[in-house]
């Protein structure tokens, strides 16, 4: 019967093939589940076939969730500029308390989340506290709705920026730690896919409940619908599993620290700068990743449209990631392709990108400025508007050009090691970097900064950190990297996350870095 669920033991997941030596005593008690475990057990609903629980592509699909949940929702609301208010000024000093305190805890978040993960709740916590702050945060609006309380405004934004950092460090190290080498790309794309789906969610209800309004601010049900699902995203976070028990087709499981301890790592945070210091030439590209949000959301969608517009163009935009992701995490996973050919390919693709959407949106920009669409008596663009058709398509473009640099980023990052303690630190320092670019960012928007040198500086630091990261890119991606150097930064051993299971990765010869 097509409802009837029954589990599967494949050749590949049976007992007899997945033999770790777990029977041996001496365990300690983060050792992964049996083999047999239900966690592996893959899942038959009719003609649906499910991997196990403890699996990547389920684990992943969790974190996806949390992630439509909370960031997408905040997304949302920064999306319609001014977090849904008319005046951007007190949510442009909002975002700078976020992104300030963003940037100082995402730089050590790697630390935190590798020492939480001995405690067994490190993955649950770090996610739920994460989205503790996006409830919070979404709240404040809500108030300053009502009483215009920019102080709790303020509050609630340097409190998200503590949780946002380790909620996005975790993830970005279990987004590129999880998958094997060949799947990195997919990974990424289904993430960045579901993740979105939360700024479209987001954004169709502030289009729905405002599609009969030209006003300037959002009403109070829209940030009402929006802590709901903040408040489903931290609770969704406690149906993870410990990153000890994941494991992959192939039998291997995630290289960790098995007895991590503050002082390991913490000295393993700079460990990393002293080995990888390379990663120094990808901190530009970093810093640029979010600096464009300011621009997007406050300079082009807040000061040129009104509100119900507004939803429109960022339904459209995040659509647009949509799409994105689609395209380019498949194509960073054809095999027959190498990776080093591969990444080479997708930083060519980013100047492209960066020259042309980015030329098309001086064009546009040269026909208004922050004097001409500052005064409250402003006639802003509505979607029926004489002109609105090719920005709605530059700001698609724009949203394109967001997934697209962002899963470029994200793959970079994992084609480097496939250590999950030495990825937990890349997202911190991803993470923290790009933070401190959009508190900057925001703070020079609220400075009153003309629209044209905020465009400009988008354009140079985007085009710039492109050729600082060139040398990354073209030296230090390896077509794979063997599991001895992944073990390296790990107290971890050979036998406890070899894998199980010959594949096709095996068979790949193993390249030397290049030293920079």
């Amino acid at each position: 019967m097509a409802g009837n669920v029954e589990p599967v033991m494949t050749e590949k997941s049976s007992p007899a093939n997945l033999s770790y030596g777990l029977e041996e005593t001496g365990q300690t008690s983060h050792a992964p589940a049996p083999p047999s475990s239900w966690m592996y057990r893959m899942f038959n609903i009719g003609p649906l076939h499910f991997p196990g629980y403890a699996t990547p592509p389920v684990q992943l699909a969790v974190v996806a969730f949390v992630c439509f949940m909370c960031p997408g929702m905040f997304n949302a609301v920064n999306g319609l500029g001014g977090g849904g208010q008319f005046a951007a000024k007190v949510a442009d000093n909002a975002n700078v308390a976020v992104y300030s305190a963003f940037s100082v805890v995402g730089f050590f978040a790697g630390s935190v989340a590798n020492l939480l993960r001995s405690e067994g709740l490190g993955i649950k916590l770090t996610l739920s506290f994460g989205g503790l702050g996006y409830f919070l945060y979404v709240s404040s609006y809500l108030s300053y709705n009502r009483n215009a309380n920019a102080g709790f405004v303020y509050f609630a934004g340097a409190f998200l920026g503590v949780c946002a950092g380790l909620l996005w460090t975790a993830q970005g190290a279990i987004m590129m730690s999880y998958p094997d080498e060949s799947s990195k790309g997919r990974y990424i794309s289904w993430f960045w896919m579901v993740f979105n789906l939360g700024g479209v969610l987001g954004s169709l209800i502030p289009l729905g409940q405002n599609i009969h309004s030209t006003a300037g601010s959002v009403n109070d049900g829209t940030y009402i619908a929006f802590m709901a699902l903040t408040f489903i995203g931290l609770a969704l976070a406690w149906c993870l599993v410990d990153a000890h028990h994941v494991r992959r087709a192939d039998g291997s499981h995630v290289v960790l620290m098995k007895n991590p301890t503050w002082q390991s790592e913490f000295l393993g945070l700079w460990e990393v700068l002293r080995t990888d210091t390379y990663i120094l030439l990808l901190f530009p590209m970093f810093f640029a990743s979010n600096w464009f949000y300011t621009y997007h959301f406050a300079v082009f969608n807040l000061a040129k449209f009104n509100v119900r517009t507004r939803a429109l163009n960022n339904t459209l935009y995040w659509t647009s990631q949509i799409i994105a992701a689609l395209i380019l995490g498949f194509a960073l996973d054809i095999k027959t392709v190498r990776r080093t050919t591969k990444a080479k390919a997708a930083l060519g693709l980013l100047f492209v990108l960066v020259m042309v959407i980015w030329g098309g949106g001086y064009a546009w920009q040269k026909q208004y400025t922050r004097a001409e669409t500052s005064p409250e008596d402003y006639v802003k663009l509505d979607w029926t508007s004489s002109g609105y058709v090719g920005g709605m398509f530059l700001y698609m473009f724009y949203g394109f050009f967001d997934a697209a640099w962002q899963i470029c980023v994200y793959w970079f990052i994992g084609a480097l090691t496939n250590n999950g303690r030495k990825l937990a630190n890349f997202a911190g320092f991803y993470k923290g970097i790009q933070s401190a670019g959009q508190a900057v960012a925001f703070r020079i928007d609220a400075l009153g900064v003309p629209f044209m040198d905020e465009f400009a500086s988008n354009w140079g630091l985007l085009a710039g950190s492109l050729l600082l990261a060139a040398p990354v890119i073209w030296l230090k991606v390896r077509d794979t990297v063997p599991l001895e150097d992944d073990l390296r930064f790990s107290d971890e051993t050979f036998e406890d996350v070899k894998p199980t299971i010959a594949t096709e990765q095996s068979t790949i010869p193993h390249e030397e870095p290049v030293k920079l």
